[in-house]
Formats: C-alpha cells, sequence, structure tokens
C-alpha cells in the first residue's frame, strides 16, 4: 500500500517536538529558578576559544536581539535557548563566606576580619570562600541548576568607611579607617579573583559606590555631601585601592552624593573610575537603585519614569542592572533616548566577566573547574575560621582574672547571647551544620569533673515579663560567671532583616540595651568578689562604660562565625593569646560625634576627634606587654618622591608567648591646611616568645608620605613630620593601659 510523503515524516517531525518539549521543559517559570544543562554547545564563533576574547563578545552581542540584550543585562538572565545560553544570576554574596546558597563555611563577620589588622588572614580567607564557590558551583551546574546565589559574581567586598557608629550596615565593612580598608579588602580581592593569567576564580565586587554610610532608612533618597578633601582623604582611596586590585566589578550606591545620584554620577563613575582609573570592569546598580531616579515619594526623582531612568543608567556607565529596570531598554530606544549602539558597548563590558569566569568555554577549561565539593567546610576552612576568631575578638579589659584555668569548681555561663546562633552570623551570612555557639565552646573546653550551670537570665533588648530571678544567684555559687551580653542582627543591619530595631537597622540608641546592664547588676551583686568575665557581641561600637565597670574582664566577639565559641574558650582559658585591634573608634557617647546625616569627617574617626573616647581605634590587650624603643628612619628620593625605611625594636617583656599588631602612624603638625590628627600608614604583625626582642622593619612608598590638602590635592608632606609607633592609635584617652608609643621626626623631602 502506497502512503504520501507527509505521513512517513510526521512521526519524525512528532517525536522531535517531544524531545525539544523535554529538552526545554525546565526552562520555564521565572529567570530565577531556569534550570538548564549546558553540555552541548551549538557551533557559533563565541564558543570558539581560539578566537580572542573581544571577536567572541562581538559575535555574540551580534546574534541577540535588543530585547534579549536588554534582559542580559538585568541580575538574573534568561536562557537564550537558541544560542545554547542557560540563565545566569549575577547576584551572589560572600562576605564571609558564600551567603544564601546552602551549606558553607561561615566565617567571622568582616568587621571582625577587620580587627585582625591581618591582610594575609584575609587573602586566605577569600581564597578558600572562593574554592568554596567554585566547588557549589561546579556541583549545581552539573546538575543543570541555574539558581539565584549560585552564580560566580559575588557582590563583596562592602569598602565603605564605618564613620558612625549608629550606621547598622557597618558591621559589613573592616572599620573606620581607608588605609586598613584598602589593605585588607584588596586582599580579598586578590583570594576571591585567583591568579590565573587567563580566568577569574570568581569576580569581586567593590561597594557601594561611593560615600555611602546611612542613614538606612534614607539611603534611596539622601544626599551625601562631601568637600573634595574628604572625598579624596576618607571616601575614595579604598576603591581606587580596589581598582589598583583589578576588581572586576563596582556597585554604585542607592544615595546621591554632591547632589547626583550615585549610579548616575558622572564625576564617579566618568571622570574617576573610567578616566583617572582606569577601571576596565563592569559597574552595577544596587539592588533597584535606578528605580530611584523617577521615585519622588522616597527616591531622587531625576527623571519621569522607569523608561529615562534605565536610559539614563546605561548612559551613565552602569552595565548591570539589579532591579527589573532595564527591560525597558528597547522602549527607551524606540524614544530616541539612546541607541542600541549604547547598549552594546555597556554589555560588552558585560559579558567580558562571564567570559573570564570561563562560563562560555567547554568544561575543564581552566583549573577552577575541578575544584570538588570536599572543600566546603572542610577541616582546614573550620581552623581558618576559628583563627579568624581568635585574631579579631579584641580583650578591652582584664584586671588579672584572665586567662581562667580551665579546671575549676564551677563555670556559670548565662546571658541572652550565650546560647545564640544568631549572634554567630551577622548578615550576608551562609548557613552551617556544626554552629558552635559560646556556651557549647566553653562545655567543650573545660576538664571533666568541672561542673558547667547555664540560663538565659535576660532577654536580648527587653525586661523580663516574669519578675522571678532563678538565674543571677548562680554568679554567688560559681567559681566564674561568663555573661555573654551585646545585639545580634535582629538590632543592627540592613533595612529589612533587622526586624527588632525601630530605626530600620541603624542603631540610633548607643547604650547596650538597658534590661542587660540590669541583669549585670545582680549577678555583680551575687558574685561578689569572684570574677565576672563579660563578653560583648555586636558589629558596631557601643557604650560600655557600665560593663567595664561592672566586669572583671571584658571581650569584644563580634559575630565570629561558626568556631566564634571555641575561639572564644581557647582566649578565655588561656590557649591563644588575645591580639585583636578595634578597627574603630569606641565614643564614649553620641554627644561627642556631629549629626549622623552630616558626611564631614570633622570630629569622626581617631582622624579627627578630639575629645577622649571609651577606646581607642587599634586598641586591644594582651596576656603579655611589648616595648618599643630605638626608632629609626631613612628616607629615599625616587621620582614620585620620598619613600621611607622604618626600624625599631619589638621587646615582649611579659611571660607568655604573644603577637603584637604594629600600627605605624603619620603625622604632619606643619601643614598650613587641615591635616589629620594622625594617620595609619603600616601594619605588621609579629609574634615574639616571652623575653624576645626583634628589629621591625617597615617600608612606606612615596604615596605614603603624602597628605591631601584642602582641595583634595596629594601632595608631599610640608615641612617637618613624625612617625609614631606602637600598639594602639595615638589617641587621647583616659584611664586606659596603653604602652607608651615611640616618635620619630624626620624632615619631609629630605
Amino acid at each position: 500500500m502506497n502512503r504520501s510523503p507527509k505521513f512517513i515524516f510526521l512521526p519524525l517531525i512528532f517525536l522531535l517536538l517531544i524531545a525539544s518539549c523535554k529538552e526545554h521543559s525546565s526552562e520555564e517559570g521565572s529567570s530565577s529558578d531556569v534550570e538548564t544543562t549546558t553540555s552541548d554547545k551549538p557551533d557559533f564563533p563565541f564558543y570558539d576559544t581560539a578566537l580572542s576574547t573581544d571577536e567572541r563578545i562581538a559575535d555574540l552581542i551580534s546574534r541577540l536581539t535588543l530585547e534579549e540584550k536588554a534582559l542580559q543585562m538585568t541580575h538574573n538572565t534568561p536562557p537564550v535557548e537558541r544560542l545554547g545560553i542557560p540563565a545566569y544570576s549575577y547576584w551572589n554574596e560572600a562576605l564571609h563566606g558564600v551567603g544564601r546558597s546552602g551549606v558553607a563555611t561561615v566565617f567571622p563577620q568582616a568587621i571582625g576580619l577587620g580587627a585582625t589588622f591581618d591582610s594575609d588572614l584575609a587573602f586566605r580567607v577569600a581564597n578558600a570562600i572562593s574554592d568554596e564557590a567554585r566547588a557549589m558551583y561546579n556541583a549545581s551546574a552539573a546538575k543543570g541548576y541555574n539558581k539565584q546565589y549560585g552564580g560566580l559574581t559575588f557582590w563583596t567586598p562592602n569598602i565603605n568607611i564605618f564613620r558612625d557608629p549608629r550606621w547598622g550596615r557597618g558591621q559589613e565593612t573592616y572599620g573606620e579607617d581607608p588605609y586598613l580598608t584598602g589593605l585588607l579588602g584588596g586582599a580579598f580581592v586578590d583570594g576571591l579573583q585567583g591568579d590565573d593569567p587567563d580566568y577569574l576564580k570568581t569576580a569581586a565586587c567593590a561597594k557601594h559606590y561611593a560615600v555611602h554610610s546611612g542613614p538606612e532608612k534614607l539611603r534611596h533618597q539622601f544626599n551625601a555631601v562631601a568637600s573634595d578633601k574628604d572625598l579624596w582623604e576618607t571616601y575614595l582611596p579604598a576603591f581606587k585601592t580596589l581598582v589598583d586590585h583589578k576588581v572586576e566589578a563596582v556597585m554604585c550606591a542607592y544615595n546621591s552624593t554632591n547632589g547626583e545620584p550615585c549610579c548616575a554620577n558622572e564625576f564617579l563613575i566618568s571622570d574617576v573610575l573610567r578616566e583617572r582609573w582606569g577601571f576596565k570592569g563592569h559597574v552595577l546598580s544596587d539592588c533597584w537603585a535606578i528605580t530611584d531616579f523617577y521615585n519622588v515619594d522616597n527616591g531622587h526623582g531625576v527623571v519621569d519614569d522607569a523608561v529615562a531612568a534605565a536610559a539614563l543608567a546605561v548612559k551613565s556607565g552602569v552595565s548591570l542592572n539589579c532591579g527589573s529596570s532595564y527591560p525597558n531598554l528597547p522602549e527607551a530606544v524606540a524614544k530616541g533616548y539612546l541607541t542600541e549602539k549604547e547598549i552594546d558597548e555597556q554589555l560588552a563590558i558585560l559579558l567580558r566577566t562571564r567570559f573570564r569566569l570561563g562560563l562560555f568555554d567547554p568544561k575543564g577549561s581552566n583549573k577552577f573547574d575541578a575544584i570538588k565539593p570536599e572543600v566546603i567546610n572542610s577541616k582546614e576552612h573550620r581552623q581558618l575560621a576559628r583563627e579568624v576568631a581568635q585574631k579579631g575578638m579584641v580583650l578591652l579589659k582584664n584586671n588579672g582574672v584572665l586567662p581562667l584555668r580551665n579546671d575549676l569548681s564551677n563555670y556559670y555561663v548565662t546571658g541572652p547571647n550565650a546560647a545564640s546562633v544568631e549572634v554567630l552570623l551577622g548578615n550576608y551570612y551562609g548557613v552551617n551544620p556544626e554552629l558552635v555557639t559560646f556556651l557549647e565552646g566553653i562545655a567543650n573546653a573545660i576538664e571533666p569533673g568541672s561542673q558547667l550551670q547555664y540560663r538565659m537570665g535576660a532577654l536580648l533588648d527587653r525586661d523580663p515579663v516574669n519578675p522571678q530571678d532563678w538565674a543571677s544567684g548562680n554568679a554567688g555559687t560559681s567559681d566564674a560567671t561568663i555573661a555573654v551580653l551585646g545585639i545580634s542582627g535582629l538590632l543592627e543591619g540592613e533595612e529589612g532583616e533587622s526586624i527588632a530595631s525601630p530605626s530600620f537597622g541603624d542603631r540610633l540608641d548607643y547604650d547596650i540595651p538597658a534590661n542587660q546592664i540590669t541583669y549585670l547588676k545582680k549577678l555583680r551583686n551575687s558574685a561578689g568578689e569572684r570574677p565576672i568575665i563579660s563578653v560583648i557581641t555586636g558589629g558596631s561600637p557601643i557604650n560600655l562604660a557600665e560593663v567595664q565597670a561592672l566586669s572583671d574582664a571584658v571581650i569584644f566577639a563580634w559575630y565570629p562565625g561558626e568556631e566564634g565559641g571555641n575561639a572564644l574558650a581557647d582566649i578565655i582559658f588561656g590557649k591563644v593569646n588575645p591580639s585583636g585591634r578595634l578597627p574603630l573608634t569606641f565614643p564614649k557617647s553620641l554627644d561627642q560625634l556631629p549629626p549622623y546625616e552630616d558626611y564631614s569627617m570633622k570630629g569622626r574617626t581617631y582622624k579627627y576627634m578630639k575629645a577622649a573616647p571609651l577606646f581607642p581605634f587599634g586598641y586591644g590587650l594582651s596576656y603579655t606587654t611589648f616595648t618599643y624603643s630605638d626608632p629609626q628612619v631613612t628616607l629615599k628620593q625616587t621620582e614620585e618622591g620620598s619613600s621611607a625605611t622604618l626600624t625599631f625594636n619589638l621587646h615582649n617583656t611579659g611571660k607568655v608567648a604573644g603577637e603584637e599588631v604594629v600600627q605605624c602612624y603619620l603625622h604632619a603638625p606643619d601643614a598650613e591646611f587641615t591635616v589629620p590628627n594622625a594617620e595609619l600608614k603600616s601594619v605588621k604583625r609579629v609574634f615574639l616568645e616571652p623575653g624576645e626582642t626583634t628589629t621591625v622593619t617597615m617600608e612606606l612608598d612615596p604615596k605614603d608620605l603624602r597628605v591631601i590638602n584642602d582641595a583634595g590635592e596629594s601632595v608631599q608632606i610640608p615641612g617637618q613630620a613624625e612617625f609614631i609607633i606602637g600598639g594602639c592609635s595615638p589617641m587621647k584617652v583616659n584611664d586606659l593601659p596603653i604602652a607608651k608609643m615611640i616618635r620619630v621626626t624626620f624632615q619631609s623631602g629630605a
């Protein structure tokens, strides 16, 4: 029986349609939930690794429609099925470990890393994080998963200057000093991005550019006014340092700076970032910041609608939109607001990042494709998290009770944060199945035969409903009481996360919660002469005057990550000698500071504050003592200006080994313009055995021997200047056991 040809081919066509439907069935739904596979790439030139990256990018862009181009510039890009391009989400977090993406090593919060003053440690942390990130990406890509928080573009580090303790997101930074921030941030970028000449291990991002540090409630509409001097002396240097480290991305901030929204700021993006600094990576908006362009009630109101806002952002040099604005770009082209060529230019910059990550290359093209899941939360990474927590916790007071023996008859652990997982995490965190609370760490460390009692005793920030007190009396029957007090991410952080904060995550009340002081007073009355060790959690300065008066020892623990409990026990029981230093000035009260909304640096931080603080920048105690002597400075003239070699002797004059955080500050009193009280120029950690002496050498480049004048210009130090060397900043202080610093003067330009 003869059959028509159409009947011969119909079954074949039907089978192909079924196969096609099965292949793409998982690509339905929102772009953030797309799951696709990239194992079989179509034969297009942009997949050809023999071509240059520029040629590959140009070929890819030529094959996209205008609508597809616009969508490829959003944070959750949809797949382009006809080209074999899977969905990709640019939005990922790694502030102190891979965040929001499953099990990962949870390192101490960024401010705790800042308290280590240790750039090598920052590099090792970031290198571990990027290993875990690649391992997680490799595992999910093998399954065809392309989820938000599953990519290789990480929006970290946050290198804003923590200029005011009221800012709830200050915990995400490395502190108040531009030099320290750049030092740690640059090392972090190096660790995240890797050392391969052709491929990025992950892509780092410097945020939030620029002049951004609260108020959190006003961030979508606030205009931060900064002088040229403050811009170039305080707010911009760390960003310049990260650009020098070849950071792949820069995120523009929500707020305006000097009258222009940061994501449409010609001075910041075009003049400084691109032209003056030569930044080659991509600029992205903070999430939904572009909608602030046309939001009159809670935004900047500089354009009329979403279409004009999208056009303005692209023309301003923003390649990537975290948010929902860039799907309006085709309409913007149709209305003549911008050209398709301008879109192509920004898309080319953005796509380069994905090519540098190897996302369009065959699997196995770079060494990072071979990183296995076994590195995630590995024994080595847990030990590293413990080391960071050990080196970051700051001993603020010790009347001799620490270190404690771990074989006393009875210990009492109490306080609202003793058994809390929340205070280990901070914000922008991953999850972990083995989080060690402070209670667990202390319990792990005491000897068998010793008793341990625990009661919470007090709530985080409010009085108890039940007036009965079965807790404080235990301090009178214990050999030592360890009270874990302070705050958590419930009270400070980003506007939508701090659900117990009445001020959108900012801390407009500088005091530790009053109910905790009430409880500590009860403990003191009960304990009598028995020691109380207060452990304070938090990510920002707190008024600890009463805590200091009521306690025999005080340790600031920050948000110390998954090994926080073990690290605290290591310090309390003397397994580790504390060496953390405050990366922030702790004022006695907010009355010592200018208004929160004032972005002038006058009266702020150790550099410009005149009043004596509660605790100065760079402060931290040890179980041993160090002395400095015999400073000498040698100047050398170069084409760039004077460089300096500084040498001195450092002595461990105590009875135990310890690590001193040597800090070198510059003071230039002969300047005819305003200069800082002192300015950190170099840091070095030095380990010494008891009684040991060593000669320390610090090298300072010509850029370190320059100051910023009132016009924002970098100039050679005028006249005579001095280096101040010690284990703390040279702030005016009262009644603190700060070792004597050494000073050495020199003639600039000699």
